[in-house]
């Protein structure tokens, strides 16, 4: 910023100029006007010339006090700045020595807390020395007096308390049977028995043999044929043992598969009716009983789903189902089981207000892994399960399928409803037939089972097995006892032994007192 003195020096250089260039105007006038009119040029020259300075003084005067005042304000602004930031420092510094001051009072209360701590401990550490002489006088004393080591008294102390809570969790567990029996075991029995009581079908006991009946004994002849080729060609043709013996007027044929059973039966009876038996035409009845008997099997499957009012089944399914029919389970027929499975299922659905056409759907097809084209190394529960996904059925029909022998975790509320309407239809009196070595083995599996628990007297299954009942020692076991030991039997057959319906297990504990008179 420019100075006054500098600021009048530019004026004055200004003023000069103008003056000289003034002069030279007045000298050219002055040549060529005359020297009179020079002269007023002149002066009027001068005049203005006087004029413009003054103007110019004063403007750079107004400029200087311009200038002035606006560094004095600044200057004050920075002074009051500066005196602020002086008081800022004076209350900071203030602030600072009044924190130390506290932190120093702090310090020092800190250092007497840590002394008295350090004192405590002492005290305590002195305290504790003397509490464990004290208890070690007082535990010698008390060995002394009852004869046992601490080691003794805890064991019997832990014996004594473990009997108290095992006394107290057996009558716990006793009492939320006995209330959970009675809140829940009436309904149950209600939906079970409205079930089994609203359905009534027909019992088909099947077998591996089926008997041909003939009207004499001269047929035999010509069915066994010349040197037994015709009896050759039926059983390459069939699949099927056929025996023909000295029963009076009956052919036996023996086969585990039933669909073959059945199709020897029926080309065997149009041979007989037709007289023509040799092995090319009992080629031809075969392949057309076989094509007649596939055709029955479709025709079976979807009227069952039309009867049960199952919609939108796979052919395959279809299929699978008509199969059925030719098949037994432990003396059921298959097909007749899966349809009373079905309704049961739909009416213990509709009682527990759930979907009953969906509990149908599952509940016939719950069996389906029993009668596939192909016979893969799994339990008919899961291949029926994986078959029922491979043809697009619902999950949680898939799930009831695959779970309903516990082969897999149940997910949905349709698995347990097919379990048990399965059971309920198979363990229905008369609907199922056992062999006899199998029975016989089963019974015994019970019998050891009981057998193999401690303080276990005797055993006996009766009532075809459904009832186990275990007579215990009276010395050995005590009432307690003795329902925490039937609900572990119970536990052992179900997750060991395979039997059909429910077994009953019955504990007897009975004390005598015997005394003689002489």
């Amino acid at each position: 910023m420019l100075s006054t003195p500098a600021i009048i020096a530019l004026v004055i250089g200004a003023l000069v100029i103008g003056a000289c260039g003034a002069v030279g105007i007045l000298l050219a006038v002055q040549r060529s006007t005359g020297r009179s009119r020079a002269k007023t040029i002149v002066d009027e020259a001068n005049k203005e010339a006087e004029v413009i300075m003054k103007n110019k003084i004063l403007e750079a005067r107004e400029q200087e006090l311009r200038i002035t005042s606006k560094a004095e304000r600044e200057a004050a602004q920075r002074m009051q700045r500066i005196q602020g930031d002086e008081q800022k420092l004076k209350q900071r510094q203030n602030q600072l020595n009044q924190q130390q001051s506290e932190n120093a009072r702090a310090r020092n209360e800190i250092e007497q807390q840590r002394r008295n701590l350090d004192n405590d401990a002492a005290k305590l550490e002195e305290d504790r020395r003397q509490l464990e002489s004290l208890e070690r006088t007082a535990r010698e004393t008390l060995e002394h007096i009852s004869g046992m080591s601490s080691d003794e008294a805890r064991e019997k102390l832990i014996d004594s308390l473990r009997d108290e809570a095992k006394t107290a969790a057996a009558a716990y567990i006793h009492d939320i049977m006995d209330e959970a029996k009675l809140t829940a075991n009436k309904e149950a029995k209600r939906i079970v028995v409205q079930s089994i009581q609203r359905l009534a079908t027909e019992t088909a006991i099947e077998n591996s043999v089926t008997v041909f009946h003939i009207d004499s004994d001269e047929i035999k002849g010509r069915i066994i044929g010349r040197e037994g080729r015709n009896i050759r060609a039926l059983e390459a043709a069939t699949g099927i043992e056929i025996i023909v013996d000295d029963t009076p007027e009956a052919i036996v044929l023996s086969g585990f598969d039933p669909v073959r059973r059945e199709i020897a039966r029926l080309a065997l009876h149009q041979l007989v009716s037709d007289g023509r038996i040799h092995p090319a035409r009992i080629e031809e009845v075969v392949a057309k009983v076989r094509k007649q008997i596939e055709e029955e099997i479709v025709e079976t499957g979807k009227r069952t789903a039309i009867d049960l009012g199952i919609h939108g089944l796979h052919p395959d399914l279809i299929r699978m189902v008509g199969k059925m029919k030719y098949r037994s389970s432990y003396g059921q027929n298959l097909l007749q089981h899966a349809r009373e499975t079905a309704n049961l299922c739909a009416i213990m659905a509709s009682e527990l207000g759930l979907n009953a056409k969906k509990a149908r759907r599952a509940g016939l097809l719950h069996d389906i892994g029993k009668v596939p084209d192909e016979e893969p190394e799994l339990p008919h529960a899961l291949l029926g399960m994986k078959l029922a996904e491979k043809y697009k059925e619902k999950p949680d029909v898939c799930n009831a399928i695959g779970a309903h022998h516990d082969e897999i975790e149940m997910t949905s509320l349709l698995a347990p409803i097919v379990q048990v309407c399965d059971a309920i239809s198979g363990a229905r009196p008369g609907a199922r037939r056992e062999i006899v070595e199998a029975y016989i083995k089963r019974l015994n599996d019970l019998e050891q089972l009981a057998l193999s628990y401690p303080g276990v007297v005797k055993t006996y299954a009766i009532q075809a097995g459904r009832e186990l009942r275990v007579i215990v020692g009276a010395d050995k076991i005590d009432d307690n006892e003795t329902e925490k030991l039937s609900n572990e039997i119970a536990r052992r057959i179900q997750d060991e032994l395979t039997y059909p319906g429910q077994v009953k297990i019955t504990v007897i504990r009975e004390t005598r007192s015997v005394s003689y008179a002489k």
